[in-house]
């Protein structure tokens, strides 16, 4: 198939499900009319068909027989389900992308029941804004078009890059719930402008601003974060007293903790 002129469906309405038709939407790479929603819950179906002018697929059944490629959007207990009702209509030309964490390319080829690639993504939710970072991972029966395939829709929202599949718990860790830590970080430096006196408006907006253009320039310049920040440290200055708290309050040892910690529970979902 071809991203350009295939069809592509989406099983699962929720969080994720939404953020990928705006962002590819929004991004012009898939037209509206090319994109099919199906879910469990039709009032949801009809509110995204109607937000962004996609199809609306009755069922999934449906959804499958008419779509080239496959996205699986839904939570990790359901895929089973999902997949178990549709087996049988699968095409050995289509292509089957999950983003459910924590499921194997291993069980979705078996659940499927033929030889039908499969590609497992960990995107994350700021695909929304199209600034997302996924990771690409193809099962067995999918070759380098396929990867390529994947690989251009995500990029349609972000960032996307190969990994192996070994490497997945570890990016869901990271980056697939990434972005919680970012917010958590930063909502506490939108409450300690607040405390200095800053309206919570103005330090929120710097708060968010200040993370963006870190992010920004860490992307554009390609250098390491500790050059960038040894850059903006004067000696005996305002930096440097603010790093010494980080450094005091254990904010790497927390970092490390949290992404081993989700990563490892993403460990446990695949063996459930």
């Amino acid at each position: 198939m071809s991203i350009e002129s295939g069809k592509i469906g989406i099983i699962g309405g929720g969080a994720m499900g939404e953020a990928m038709v705006t962002g590819l939407v929004r991004s012009r790479l898939v037209e509206p009319e090319r994109i099919v929603i199906a879910d469990a819950n039709q009032a949801r179906v009809a509110l995204l068909a109607g937000k962004f002018g996609v199809g609306a697929a009755p069922d999934n059944r449906e959804l499958v027989r008419a779509c080239d490629l496959v996205l699986l959007a839904v939570k990790p207990k359901v895929v089973g389900d999902v997949l178990r009702d549709v087996k049988g209509l699968w095409r050995t030309d289509q292509i089957l992308v999950s983003i459910a964490a924590g499921i194997p390319t291993a069980s979705l080829e078996e659940l499927a029941g033929v030889g039908l690639p499969v590609v497992r993504v960990m995107p994350n939710t700021p695909c929304l804004v199209g600034e997302g970072a996924s990771a690409v991972s193809p099962g067995r029966y999918a070759g380098d078009e396929h990867v390529a395939e994947v690989k251009t829709l995500f990029r349609a929202v972000g960032l996307a890059v190969q990994v192996e599949e070994s490497l997945m718990d570890a990016v869901t860790g990271l980056s697939g719930s990434g972005p919680a830590y970012m917010f958590l970080i930063c909502e506490a430096l939108c409450d300690a402008g607040v405390r200095l006196g800053l309206t919570r408006q103005v330090a929120l907006s710097l708060a968010a601003q200040t993370m963006l253009g870190a992010a920004r320039m860490i992307l554009t310049t390609g250098e390491h974060p500790a050059e960038l920040k040894n850059r903006v440290t004067t000696p005996a200055g305002t930096t440097a007293e603010g790093l010494l708290a980080l450094e005091k309050g254990g904010l790497r040892v927390v970092l490390d903790t949290a992404v081993h910690d989700a990563a490892g529970r993403s460990r446990e979902m695949s063996r459930s």
